[in-house]
């Protein structure tokens, strides 16, 4: 069977119920995660921590307008990036890079 036969096969809904587990599962959940992640995506010197941090906030904030997903992990993450902001505003993004590494 073609892709096109199995798509027009699956419900709408079963899309929806695809992408909302996805959208409840994501979010990071501690500092070092998102340290770690923004470390990984290897953007090197031309991105800060704190402009990342700051594009992160943003497109969470985006997020809680959507319908149909749990928004608590979605605050947590915004929690967590405020509090990094904090660390780098009064400590330095190099030391606050240097806390959070694995």
């Amino acid at each position: 069977m073609n892709n096109l036969k199995i798509l027009n096969k699956l419900s709408l809904s079963g899309f929806k119920q695809i992408e909302d587990t996805k959208l409840e599962n994501m979010g990071i959940k501690s500092p070092t995660e998102y340290v770690d992640f923004f470390i990984n995506l290897n953007m090197g010197e031309n991105v800060s921590l704190l402009s990342f941090i700051n594009n992160e906030k943003n497109v969470l904030k985006k997020n809680l307008g959507l319908k149909n997903i749990n928004k608590e992990p979605i605050k947590k993450g915004i929690e967590i990036l405020e509090l990094l902001v904090k660390e780098i505003n009064e400590n330095g993004e190099k030391a606050v890079l240097r806390k959070y590494q694995k």
